[in-house]
């Protein structure tokens, strides 16, 4: 039984690391070092239209890959970091970068992280006041309730005596 467990366990962790054996390392060469530095910055500050919140440079979308290799070519061609950009946008709209420019079809990706705060610290503040609210006649009840038993049992002592 034991031997079968560690049979079961070793080909689990060997099928577990069989998509990453067949992960191509890409290698590209450039001119100069401020080439390879634009590449880098582009890749790491587009995203991956595939993939959820992850930049090109971490994605193993083959999409991802494909834009990868339109930008080294034109990096190599020597555009410059705006040109690809604005080229990257026509194309694929604002949602390849990771911070859009504030327009009216953005005002949303802007301001909706401000709204949702602003809704759950209103939806807090309601709580806490009906809450509190609560409290203070529950405080009021027990002090009735006291007050009531106070005298009930006064009367009783009254008749034992």
């Amino acid at each position: 039984m034991r031997r079968a467990m560690r049979i079961a366990t070793m080909l689990i962790l060997l099928l577990a690391g069989l998509p990453q054996a067949g992960a191509v390392i890409e290698i590209h060469q450039f001119d100069d070092p401020a080439q390879e530095a634009l590449y880098d910055q582009l890749t790491h500050e587009l995203r991956c239209l595939v993939c959820q919140n992850q930049n090109l440079a971490d994605s193993h979308a083959d999409l991802a890959k494909d834009l990868r290799e339109e930008i080294y070519e034109m990096v190599r061609a020597g555009k410059g970091k705006q040109q690809i950009i604005d080229f990257m946008v026509q194309r694929y709209g604002d949602f390849v970068l990771y911070r859009p420019p504030v327009k009216p079809l953005t005002l949303p990706l802007w301001l909706g992280p401000f709204a949702l705060l602003s809704l759950a610290l209103a939806v807090y503040a309601f709580i806490v006041y009906r809450r509190s609210r609560r409290g203070a006649a529950e405080a009021l009840l027990d002090a009735a309730a006291r007050e009531k038993a106070r005298r009930l049992l006064g009367d009783k002592e009254q008749e034992h005596s």
